[in-house]
């Protein structure tokens, strides 16, 4: 099959994980992973190529985007529009730890991408493959951030797009879902997979999420997160940081971000690459366990969380190889924790849901990093896609005293 693309993408093939590295294609994407290393117990997952010797002009310097690292991204569709990306440093340095003040800690809030969370990356590249490879259909199996972008990327590009998730989803996302004019498809957890194998069958249609049991999802995917490193060091101007906290359930965010500063120490613009830490809720943590037990990838029960972002019960081998390879950090959140960093970020003015909470919460848990410079939290997701907690409003009178009583009662606050 010939795929018609003209880019200024140096990409040149689909690389596997797995054992030896062996090459596909650059297109159609290896959907199910690796077909020579997987087997049914473990499976492989690919990422993208590149020419790196010819990638002379690309630079992370201040005020570089987008458009100046195309070289080493996949190739972008013209009907994949979307402006994603950019999202600033926030100072949080007055409330992280006192031990960190010194290094400066920043918070990335990946809210303020068009469907407000990380995926929007992600999505960009899914969906570009989708184009050159002729669908007209998108299917993604998710509970929230990765149903929601793919609906408004597919949307935006012409496609169809059939979201598989669940009845207990939050309104907002369903909201948002419908808004884009997907088509939401409510089923239990566990089923979902079979009626994404299912629906891929159909002429036309082509899965964005996860096929196997060990996840590998996308081969394109994750290059969209490689931006996220990149980004951060324009606007750090060139500076590494010590290390990158990230949320964390299959691990394609924490994989891309590592590429990234791997890349950019591949083309001589740094020296080092910052520490990762993953965080993951204490409920779960495969990838956690399977640092612990040495193993490529586990799978651990799926214990009651409020971490809905990152609640997975396997975790996928990019995530191993990024913590291996940065001399990374596995780490475990309660729920508790997690609410606790909730309302000190909310008092920095970021609202961010629960799992992107408990990568700030971590904090905690690391007495200091070997290298120096500031320290990067992801923020993934906005809380407003959270289910609200039930809250009932009480009505005051307009006169000062009755409102200076509600105020005291209601708030503690006196005025």
């Amino acid at each position: 099959m010939t795929f018609n693309i003209q880019t200024p993408s140096l990409a040149t093939a689909q690389r596997s994980l797995g054992p030896g590295n062996p090459t596909y294609p650059l297109l159609p994407a290896q959907l199910s992973g690796c077909p020579k290393t997987s087997n049914e117990t473990m499976q492989f997952p690919l990422e993208v190529a590149y020419d790196y010797a010819s990638a002379t002009n690309v630079s992370f310097a201040r005020g570089t985007h987008w458009q100046d690292w195309q070289a080493i991204l996949p190739p972008r569709h013209p009907r994949a529009t979307m402006p994603v990306g950019g999202s600033p440093l926030v100072d949080v340095s007055d409330v992280a730890p006192a031990r960190f003040r010194d290094q400066k800690v920043f918070v990335k809030d990946e809210s303020r991408n068009p469907t407000w969370s990380h995926k929007d990356r992600l999505n960009t590249f899914t969906i570009s493959a989708a184009l050159y490879e002729g669908a007209s259909t998108i299917i993604v199996a998710s509970s929230g951030n990765h149903g929601v972008s793919a609906a408004a990327m597919a949307s935006r590009a012409g496609l169809n797009c059939l979201v598989l998730t669940m009845p207990e989803v939050s309104p907002a996302v369903r909201d948002m879902i419908l808004g884009y004019g997907a088509y939401p498809v409510y089923l239990p957890a566990d089923a979902r997979w079979p009626a994404m194998r299912a629906l891929k069958e159909i002429p036309g249609a082509y899965p964005v999420s996860n096929l196997t049991p060990v996840h590998t999802g996308h081969p394109w995917g994750p290059e969209g997160y490689k931006t996220m490193a990149y980004e951060i060091l324009a606007d750090l101007d060139g500076a590494v940081p010590a290390a990158v906290v990230a949320p964390t359930g299959y691990g394609e965010m924490l994989y891309g971000i590592y590429k990234g500063f791997h890349e950019a120490r591949l083309l001589g613009q740094i020296d080092q690459i910052p520490r990762l830490v993953s965080v993951e809720p204490a409920t779960r943590g495969p990838l956690h366990h399977a640092m612990k037990a040495g193993l490529l990838a586990t799978t651990v029960a799926a214990g009651p969380t409020v971490q809905s972002g990152t609640a997975v019960t396997v975790n996928g081998y990019r995530a191993v190889v990024a913590l291996r390879e940065s001399s990374g950090l596995a780490l475990l959140v309660s729920d508790d924790r997690a609410r606790a960093a909730h309302a000190v970020l909310a008092q920095q003015g970021l609202w961010q849901e629960i799992s992107s909470s408990a990568a700030f919460a971590a904090l905690d848990d690391i007495t200091a990093f070997d290298a120096d410079g500031p320290v990067v939290v992801i923020g993934c997701s906005t809380g407003l896609k959270e289910p609200a907690q039930p809250r009932t409003a009480t009505a005051t009178t307009p006169d000062l005293a009755s409102l200076r009583r509600y105020l005291k009662t209601e708030f503690g606050f006196d005025i």
